[in-house]
């Protein structure tokens, strides 16, 4: 969707309902987004703007950003003169992306006071710059300095100067004469196809991106390899003037443009036959909303899947490492061979320094053996230097073994972290999944170089018996039944340990991650087959193994699920259990 001039004068017309109304909140949630809030006839209003370089746009919102603890200093600045003022005029010129908002108000000693703010909604050079009665820079969220004539200087008690354009401007356009003979001054129609059309109108006239032409063509149903004529530039013209033309009549809209497999890709601009008016602004918000909280759930789940898959390589190293080691460890014998063998002849080995003696190996019916000896050191030298490699090797065997039962741990934990990561699918669940392993010995050295990303306001279940802790499992209703899935170790922890009561049912897939379940029976007696069954494909289907046939699943009462002291989250022991094998099913 391409926030042109041709959208921003329809926002522009809708919010002429704000004329009038008194601004009273004005929060910055970020460096790209500020809000400012109006009161009008009982009414609260919202609008947002953002000056985002691929994200840029104006319009009221409903969707709540938080708002930081510290304001910075240009919220501040704008609380200092806008707050209690009211908005006299909201006006964009021509087809450019720049609204002015014309505010008025008193002062101290009832004199009135104008201010402007003027937002412009250019990509990477979007601005929000505040001005006073003379049009001087009172400040702006962005300074730029001017190097040269060509560069405007937007800094403090300086002239505003309205940003300048090359490009025509289309309301200008009397009639489709005038448009063809503007575009014919500027372009080599013989040598151009319809296809050019697009990115060449969009650069000679202001305020009309590419994909606003490419849809209007595609409505067109114009053959894009046809040599251009009258004939379809008279349409093309028409369409424009048409939805230009109904910017002020609130019956515009957003069409979706689809692929060949028939998903949405795009919106555009079009006329709405509807009675009803369609508010830009709101589906403006949601898209965005939508857009925005996608590819901040992308960033953040790519940042912190690279975090465990960064732990996971360390570790699968280190198990690397401890099998190498231990592959030595199986030498260790055999050096305490050698030790013994040069020991028990040392009386007819010469006591000379050699690379290699041959000595017969009672151990194995007197068959001779070439031991290799360091030819820096005397046969006896070697015996010591033998014994004390094995000393060293069995030793290294008791520790390694334990290192390496604990590095398998470790990794069967990683994996149940990146199974949990996989099954994340809000923002707010990889906040959970990043503040588990933030406390976690196995990530703390890669957690500590990320700057741990706030989490969101999370609603506390009503289900929740401790108030510290964010417990929200996934819940379903099975006939009479309650069955709760918990979304991440640490909930599967509380879920089963301490939520669950003793005599409720636990389901979790046989040696295969996947969440805590439990069947919540209140005391009451097992439930029919059919249920467990049921039971069962939800738990299967919340887990590694959801996409699978014949999965294993066991069920046990929750007093027979334990935790061993320094178990990892989410890791338990259980008995008395039973298995079924099903198709996950959610």
């Amino acid at each position: 969707m391409a926030f042109d001039g041709i959208v921003t004068k329809a926002i522009t017309s809708e919010l002429q309902e704000l004329i009038g109304s008194r601004i009273d909140k004005i929060y910055e949630p970020n460096k790209n987004d500020i809000i400012l809030g109006f009161y009008l006839n009982g009414t609260n209003y919202a609008l947002n703007i953002c000056t985002n370089a691929q994200n840029y746009r104006l319009h009221l919102t409903t969707h709540a950003k938080p708002n930081p603890k510290n304001a910075l200093n240009f919220c501040m600045l704008l609380r200092k003169y806008l707050i209690g003022l009211r908005i006299k005029n909201i006006i964009s010129v021509n087809l450019e992306r720049v609204i002015t908002i014309e505010f008025e108000g008193f002062d101290d000693i009832d004199d009135i006071i104008t201010k402007k703010l003027i937002i412009e909604l250019m990509g990477r050079h979007c601005n929000v710059i505040l001005l006073d009665e003379h049009n001087m820079i009172i400040d702006s969220l962005r300074h730029i300095s001017s190097d040269n004539e060509l560069t405007r200087e937007i800094v403090p008690h300086v002239k505003y100067v309205y940003p300048s354009t090359n490009k025509l401007n289309f309301l200008e356009v009397t009639n489709f004469q005038d448009f063809n003979l503007k575009l014919k001054l500027n372009l080599d129609f013989e040598k151009m196809h319809i296809s050019d059309l697009p990115s060449q109108i969009s650069n000679v006239f202001n305020g009309i991106s590419k994909s606003f032409i490419n849809h209007i063509i595609e409505t067109l149903h114009l053959d894009t390899s046809s040599k251009i004529d009258d004939t379809c530039l008279k349409s093309i013209y028409t369409n424009i003037k048409h939805i230009i033309d109904a910017t002020d009549s609130l019956h515009l809209g957003f069409e979706a443009i689809k692929d060949a497999k028939g998903n949405i890709k795009d919106y555009a601009l079009c006329i709405k036959d509807s009675s009803e008016p369609f508010r830009l602004n709101f589906f403006i918000d949601d898209y965005y909303f939508h857009k925005e909280t996608s590819e901040e759930f992308k960033v953040y789940r790519n940042s912190v899947s690279k975090l465990i898959l960064d732990t996971l390589k360390k570790y699968n190293k280190r198990l690397y490492n401890i099998n190498e080691k231990l592959k030595e460890c199986d030498q260790m014998d055999t050096y305490k061979l050698y030790g013994e063998l040069i020991t028990a002849n040392l009386y007819r080995i010469k006591n000379e320094n050699t690379d290699t003696v041959s000595l017969e190996n009672y151990y194995d019916n007197n068959k001779v053996i070439a031991i290799p000896l360091d030819k820096r050191y005397s046969p006896s030298h070697n015996a010591k230097l033998f014994f004390k490699k094995y000393n060293k090797l069995k030793n290294a065997l008791l520790i390694v073994g334990e290192q390496k039962e604990e590095t398998i741990k470790d990794l069967d934990y990683i994996e149940s972290v990146i199974y949990e990561l996989e099954a994340c699918s809000t923002i707010e669940d990889i906040s959970n999944v990043f503040e588990e392993i933030s406390e976690s010995s196995v990530f703390k050295e890669r957690t500590e170089k990320y700057k741990e990303k706030k989490n969101p306001k999370v609603k506390k279940s009503k289900l929740t018996k401790n108030k510290y802790v964010h417990f929200n499992p996934i819940k379903y209703k099975i006939e009479d039944y309650t069955f709760l899935v918990g979304r991440n170790n640490m909930e599967n922890d509380y879920l089963t340990l301490k939520y669950a009561k003793k005599t409720d049912l636990w389901f979790h897939t046989k040696d295969i991650h996947g969440s805590h379940c439990i069947l919540m029976l209140n005391g009451g007696p097992l439930p029919q087959d059919d249920i467990l069954l049921k039971c069962a494909e939800i738990a299967a289907y919340h887990s590694k193994a959801r996409n699978s046939s014949n999965v294993p699943v066991d069920i046990c009462e929750v007093k027979y699920v334990k935790k061993p002291n320094g178990a990892k989250p989410g890791m338990v022991i259980y008995k008395n259990n039973k298995t079924l094998y099903v198709t996950a099913k959610n």
